[in-house]
């Protein structure tokens, strides 16, 4: 036992390192003062050891010789956590990347202290949807891989009921809280019953009145984005000479994180090559390889991501790609931004009933809507929550930080 406790929430986007003591709970600085680190690795060609975060991030635009991984958190669960990527002329599996980066919040966590083993990692409701099997293989693999970077004890906790921790350390009254968690790849929603008196309760499970998931999360709504505003001007749909349209899994590859990186081969070039030739505007292949060529695919979709996020306080926001493709920098504008994600988000408000319906209360029942995660500032994500409880506050926590210390704290019930 020690008397400092340990969370590590790895997320699709950012993660985090928390510690808990008797006198309450903390992130790390991680990078540059900051207590979040992107979830990102720069392997780099020559041999060097991989670079984490925005020294990763940095790299990759610099130009240095090597290959960018985001998103990583998405493979677990799926065949591609054990798929291999040529790298510096060796193949590195996906699994090894994911315990590259883990290892090096581990590191952060030895360098505070030292002599910490044990530690509870966060996970989404659902890794998967409606597999439980692959579920169970992903927390089984990240176990695994936690267990190799040096910690002997590992526990898992729901990220929502983790930051629903977070926000009974400032609750002042006990009620009943819907807590919604928007990630990077998942959204998970909870009641759960929190107040003052409750926090030092050995057994919580009795407040958990219901808890489920969906994997959706903000790089869906990078990738909708991308697709309906970006893909266009690179050939997505485009006609061809035949009377049919462009294939789309490129352009499906090229506006998803984790799988940006598929199509630097020379399979893709020569498949880009011999689409030009039947594509009714040659001259769109030409942006699209001039992407894949000068490997700018990470790019552009931090710049998809830029727009996203502008787009949160502003009613347009002009996509910044002119220099990655060589053509228009479109503008967007917030209406257009929503009818693409309309999918995703009407899965999150089923979520929001079908949550209250298994917790068994009304909407009226609910006192506060606890928002955290990345993209819980989004205007349409809010005014879903608003209209499933019309009565309720809406209250918002540390958007990347509120379920990493979380996890401290019920990493300092459990091991502390």
């Amino acid at each position: 036992m020690t008397s400092v406790a340990c969370g590590i929430d790895f997320g699709t986007s950012n993660s985090t390192v928390g510690l808990a003591d008797a006198g309450g709970a903390r992130l790390l600085a991680l990078e540059e003062g900051s207590v979040t680190l992107p979830s990102a690795v720069f392997w780099q060609t020559e041999g060097a050891p991989p670079l984490f975060g925005r020294a990763a991030v940095a790299a990759y635009l610099e130009g240095d010789e090597g290959r960018l991984m985001r998103g990583l958190k998405s493979t677990l669960g799926s065949g591609l956590i054990h798929d291999k990527t040529a790298v510096g002329g060796r193949a590195v599996s996906f699994r090894e990347v994911l315990g590259r980066f883990i290892g090096h919040l581990r590191a952060a966590q030895v360098a505070a202290v030292p002599e910490l083993a044990s530690v509870v990692l966060g996970r989404p409701v659902h890794f998967v949807d409606d597999d439980a099997a692959a579920d169970a293989a992903a927390e089984a693999v990240l176990a695994e891989i936690a267990r190799e970077c040096g910690w002997r004890e590992v526990a898992f906790q729901y990220e929502p009921i983790a930051a629903a921790l977070h926000y009974e350390q400032t609750a002042a009254r006990e009620e009943l809280v819907l807590i919604v968690d928007i990630g990077g790849g998942t959204s998970d929603v909870s009641v759960v019953r929190v107040g003052p008196g409750r926090a030092g309760l050995p057994d919580r499970s009795g407040d958990i009145l219901a808890n489920d998931g969906i994997r959706a999360g903000g790089t869906d709504f990078d990738r909708l984005l991308s697709l309906a505003e970006a893909m266009p001007h690179l050939g997505y749909l485009a006609p061809t000479k035949g009377g049919g349209t462009m294939p789309r899994h490129y352009f499906l590859d090229l506006a998803t994180w984790h799988r940006i990186n598929a199509l630097y081969t020379a399979r893709t070039a020569s498949d880009l090559k011999a689409l030009r030739l039947v594509a009714e505007r040659p001259e769109l292949v030409d942006r699209m390889m001039r992407v894949v060529d000068g490997r700018h695919g990470h790019a552009l979709a931090m710049r998809v991501e830029a727009a996203k996020i502008a787009l949160s306080d502003a009613e347009a926001a002009r996509l910044q790609m002119a220099d990655l493709t060589g053509g228009p920098n479109p503008m967007l504008r917030r209406e257009g931004f929503e009818a693409a994600v309309e999918a995703p988000i009407a899965r999150i408000g089923a979520l929001l009933a079908r949550v209250l319906s298994d917790a068994g209360v009304g909407a009226e029942a609910i006192g506060t809507a606890f928002l955290t995660g990345g993209s819980s500032q989004l205007p349409i994500l809010r005014a879903t929550v608003q209209a499933a409880l019309p009565g309720a506050e809406i209250a918002t926590g540390d958007m990347l930080g509120s379920v990493g210390t979380g996890l401290a704290l019920e990493a300092r019930r459990r091991f502390g």
